[in-house]
């Protein structure tokens, strides 16, 4: 399946061909919780690394390459996968890692093709979620709003007594 990504401002976009488009494992790493946003997790699909072509931005794009485990000395610290992502609006556009160079792991919330709805879903690295997203404790359904809900953050709280 071919793919277009971009980033929100506009300044990067990007194409990739993928054998493997669906979007259905969200990954809870510590480094995947703090880099991807707001939900506490990652969904990352599969590209083809030849295939990548950058259409705008290529100049721009910035790259940071997490270290597994910050608590262990520097010179015993194993990095991870570069990211890599718009330095303007800070949004994330794709992954690669050395150990696999035919790869690319694009950011699902980066592509503006219409992907497949997954048949079935995955959550990997659980023993790093945070509680507060880790699907194992959450309700399985909540409140669901086409657009902002009726209420504040405020509101949401004292409603729910929390």
């Amino acid at each position: 399946m071919h793919l277009q990504g971009s980033c929100h401002c506009g300044a990067v976009a990007f194409e990739v061909d993928s054998l493997a488009p669906v979007p259905f494992m969200r990954c809870y790493c510590s480094i995947c919780r703090k880099t991807s946003g707001g939900g506490g997790y990652t969904v990352n699909i599969l590209g083809q690394a030849d295939t990548l072509r950058i259409t705008r931005g290529a100049d721009t794009i910035k790259s940071y390459r997490a270290v597994k485990e910050k608590s262990v000395p520097v010179a015993e610290q194993v990095l991870c996968q570069n990211r890599y992502f718009c330095p303007t609006c800070a949004s994330y556009l794709w992954a690669y890692d050395d150990k696999w160079p035919q790869w690319i792991y694009p950011y699902a919330s980066a592509i503006d093709s219409e992907l497949p709805v997954p048949k079935a879903t995955a959550s990997i690295m659980l023993g790093s979620a945070a509680k507060w997203t880790d699907p194992r404790g959450l309700p399985v359904n909540g409140e669901q709003f086409e657009e902002y809900p009726p209420y504040s953050l405020e509101e949401w709280h004292r409603v729910h007594d929390q």
